[in-house]
């Protein structure tokens, strides 16, 4: 079990207990979103349709998203005025967390690890990717992130059509867990995690930076009922921690049709019992 988000050291800023947020229906409750194969396809934008949707859930409850990804990947997906329109944004798993528009957070991988570490960890991916036979190398294997590095065998600059054959051929072969299980063996000295987010890569950081790091901001804000929603909730995906976390009502989805009829269900369950 990883480090509890809390335990981790953050550098704070002074803006968190001075902005706020306008009222909702229930202020304690906030619906928390993953992104890829959530409320989009993966790595693709928002549909017209699931962007509606959200801007009239905001009308009723608090929003928010977490993701591994960081802010400018997030504003691909979900558009230039992410942070206006979701009351908190939590980008590296909430290495870098947002509320209102502004950032409230941060915490850096590098001055967590160092750079002999680092350089550890690069070297033995390089050296593992590149003895790698797959059908299809591109650029971009590995990505370095303010709290985290992303590691990905075929390389973040593929096709969508290169990705999706990876993601075809990853789940025949196993190509990510057998990297993810390798790093393990080789790294036992240092306490990191490895989870596999999307297609084509899984991410590297600290124990205890998953998506569960974003918690420490919501509580201290008061929300006690934390719904979140997301699609690799298993063991070894990158929702698990969280979605499992006695902090949250978990919701596992298939895709961002799912996510809004599973959000739907908990609106009607508030409709119903207040008849």
């Amino acid at each position: 079990m990883s480090t509890p988000a809390a335990a981790v050291a953050v550098q704070m800023f002074p803006a968190q207990s001075s902005i706020t947020l306008p009222p909702r229906d229930k202020p304690s409750r906030i619906f928390l979103f993953d992104v890829d194969g959530t409320l989009t396809v993966p790595r693709n934008e928002i549909t017209p349709e699931m962007a509606a949707f959200i801007a009239d859930l905001r009308t009723k409850a608090y929003i928010g998203i977490v993701g591994g990804s960081d802010l400018s990947k997030q504003t691909e997906q979900l558009g230039v005025q992410i942070l206006s329109q979701w009351d908190y944004v939590f980008s590296e798993n909430g290495l870098m967390a947002y509320k209102g528009g502004q950032l409230i957070a941060q915490q850096s991988f590098k001055h967590f690890m160092g750079e002999d570490r680092i350089k550890r960890v690069v070297n033995f991916c390089l050296r593992y990717i590149a003895d790698l036979d797959i059908p299809v190398k591109r650029g971009t294997f590995i990505e370095f992130r303010n709290g985290m590095l992303n590691i990905s065998p075929i390389g973040r600059n593929c096709t969508q059509a290169e990705r999706d054959d990876f993601d075809v051929y990853n789940k025949e072969h196993q190509i990510l867990p057998a990297f993810v299980a390798a790093l393990k063996e080789e790294f036992k000295d240092i306490p990191l995690t490895y989870s596999i987010g999307g297609q084509i890569s899984f991410d590297v950081f600290p124990n205890g930076w998953d998506k569960t790091f974003c918690l420490q901001f919501l509580k201290a804000d008061g929300f006690d009922e934390i719904h979140f929603f997301g699609d690799k909730t298993y063991l070894g995906g990158n929702d698990h921690e969280i979605f499992e976390h006695s902090a949250t009502v978990g919701h596992t989805v298939t895709s961002w049709e799912d996510t809004m009829r599973q959000v739907k269900e908990v609106l009607d369950a508030d409709a119903a019992g207040a008849q």
